[in-house]
């Protein structure tokens, strides 16, 4: 059995039906999708305020400790309590957070929607981190892929403004979250591999967002080696998917791509 913290299962409903107006200006029932602030504390001090879908909640809490590394260990959480008539989520740790005011102090604001900041220096440990060579990725699997994900995308289809990211074993999705900002999808996902024990590395990443620094750095401590997106990709996070030999394809709609990285990981 993986451990598990003592958890709440806070979700809140994704989508919302307001009334708006069309070109014609009948009266269309329209859903839109939901937006919550969900401000994190760790041992009673406030963390970060992150906006958010709310469909995983305490996923998204763990994982975004992961991610930053101001947590090394699931075992080293207590409990998460989510309580939306404050806005919250309670983490309790075992031990405290190690040079939190420290991390604290250096902050960058990042190009991540629905987040916006990053603690300490994700870039440190970078060079020590090793993928596995020894995964393929076909492009009849690829396809396969793609396709699964457009049947994914619920709240996308019902009311757009959201972004989604899945965690795949070849072409079958083993979980996929829909959020209002990328960096959240992917921290949620993050927080359900550690909650499951899952082992990322021999996994696939697939996100509707761009590849910006933070999310190849982000997969790379997950140690996917492999990472696709839909849409395109910044300098540095080119940069960073050759550093650390992540194979990196963009542009993925349909039967096109961009493979920018890792060709030894992808079969024709």
């Amino acid at each position: 059995m993986n451990y598990r913290p003592q958890m709440t299962a806070a979700l809140r409903a994704p989508t919302f039906t307001v009334d708006a107006r069309d070109e014609t200006g009948a009266l269309v029932p329209t859903p839109i999708a939901g937006e919550h602030a969900l401000t994190l504390y760790v041992d009673k001090r406030e963390i970060v305020t992150l906006m958010t879908l709310g469909a995983a909640p305490e996923a998204l809490a763990v994982g975004y400790l992961r991610n930053q590394r101001l947590i090394e260990r699931i075992e080293d959480i207590v409990a998460v309590q989510v309580d939306w008539e404050v806005g919250a989520v309670a983490v309790t740790t075992r031990h405290g957070l190690d040079d939190l005011d420290g991390r604290m102090q250096k902050r960058t604001v990042t190009t991540g929607c629905g987040q916006g900041t990053v603690f300490g220096a994700l870039m440190d440990d970078i060079e020590n981190i090793s993928l596995r060579d020894d995964v393929v990725l076909d492009e009849t699997t690829f396809y396969g892929l793609i396709d699964n994900v457009r049947r994914h995308e619920t709240v996308y289809k019902q009311a757009g403004a959201v972004h989604g990211c899945a965690l795949a074993a070849g072409a079958e999705i083993l979980m996929f979250v829909e959020d209002v900002g990328r960096h959240n999808a992917v921290d949620a996902i993050a927080g359900r591999m550690w909650l499951d024990g899952i082992d990322g590395s021999d996994k696939l990443f697939y996100t509707t967002g761009r590849l910006t620094s933070e999310m190849v750095i982000k997969c790379a401590q997950m140690k996917i080696p492999l990472l696709v997106s839909r849409s395109g990709l910044t300098q540095m996070g080119y940069e960073i998917a050759v550093k650390t030999g992540i194979t990196m394809i963009g542009r993925a709609t349909g039967k096109h791509y961009l493979l920018f990285s890792g060709a030894h990981r992808f079969r024709k």
